[in-house]
């Protein structure tokens, strides 16, 4: 049987998210399984993994995410965080409080940001942690990112505790890196926690032993997502049989209503079966991702 849905997963620390989707994939016997937003072996928190046809809207959950991060000041590390190498001690002490908000106030709203050499970033088709580990270094570009909400919820020297809301492609070890030269002593990520990711919530996520059982004792439809329930953002309409043909064949349909180019809406039959992500292209609307099958929805 086919399992369809998102599973709001919490990542355990010492395992990579590869590891927690391959743990997923075993328990559930379902073998199209994949993960949205890379959490680092040493991070904890939101990981949302989808199974069978979600794993197609996995481009559409990458979205804004949230975390808790504890920044060290006073030793930086080859990798930006605490499993790297030690490559300069300064003394600390000397940092208020003050001199974090003033610095902090640089990286809200948009900002370019360097990948860390420790990160799965390709550069000619190898990734850089890669390179990294054979003790290659190279000249990396810069990436745009923004920073929503970024605020100190706790200073105990010489670790400062942030929460920062950010846009997809935001590197929190960079932003605890620069943080850290921006001072003038230096900092490292020491932990990390990812509080939220889309429209999934630390506090709803299931830990691996919690899923296990969900699998072992045959209540997993209790926890699983449906396949459009992270896409509520998006306007939703409700197609004749004759558009829902057209659709899950693949060709476009008008709907007789004005749109933006580009404009994404989730397509439904008139029993409430989710069909398809649709777009407005010249004037018609063309099926973008298709489910021919699905379970009844309320919309």
């Amino acid at each position: 049987m086919s399992i369809n849905g998102i599973l709001n997963t919490f990542k355990p620390p010492g395992k990579t998210s590869f590891q927690a989707v391959q743990s997923v994939r075993r328990m559930s016997g379902e073998r199209r399984v994949g993960h949205t937003g890379t959490l680092d072996p040493d991070a904890t928190g939101v990981l949302p993994i989808c199974l069978g046809r979600a794993t197609r809207l996995v481009q559409f959950l990458e979205g804004d995410k949230g975390y808790r991060a504890e920044i060290e000041l006073g030793i930086t590390t080859d990798s930006y965080d605490s499993s790297g190498r030690v490559t300069k001690r300064v003394d600390p002490s000397s940092i208020t409080t003050e001199d974090l908000e003033a610095s902090l106030s640089c990286f809200r709203g948009i900002i370019e940001q360097t990948p860390p050499m420790y990160s799965a970033v390709r550069y000619e088709g190898r990734h850089l942690y890669e390179l990294a580990r054979a003790g290659i270094e190279v000249e990396r570009g810069k990436r745009r990112a923004q920073i929503y909400r970024l605020e100190v919820k706790d200073f105990s020297p010489p670790v400062v505790t942030i929460e920062v809301d950010c846009s997809k492609g935001t590197y929190i070890r960079s932003l605890a890196h620069d943080l850290g030269q921006r001072l003038g002593c230096g900092s490292h990520l020491r932990s990390l926690v990812r509080l939220w990711c889309g429209s999934f919530y630390i506090e709803d996520a299931l830990t691996i032993p919690q899923l296990e059982d969900a699998f072992r004792y045959g209540f997993w439809q209790d926890i699983i997502y449906p396949l459009d329930a992270v896409l509520a953002y998006l306007m939703a309409v409700i197609v004749d049989e004759g558009n829902e043909r057209s659709i899950l064949n693949g060709r476009p349909i008008p709907l007789g209503h004005e749109n933006d180019e580009g404009q994404l809406l989730r397509a439904y039959s008139k029993d409430g079966r989710f069909l398809a992500l649709i777009r407005s292209r010249a004037g018609l609307w063309q099926p973008e991702r298709v489910f021919s099958i699905g379970e009844k929805l309320d919309i």
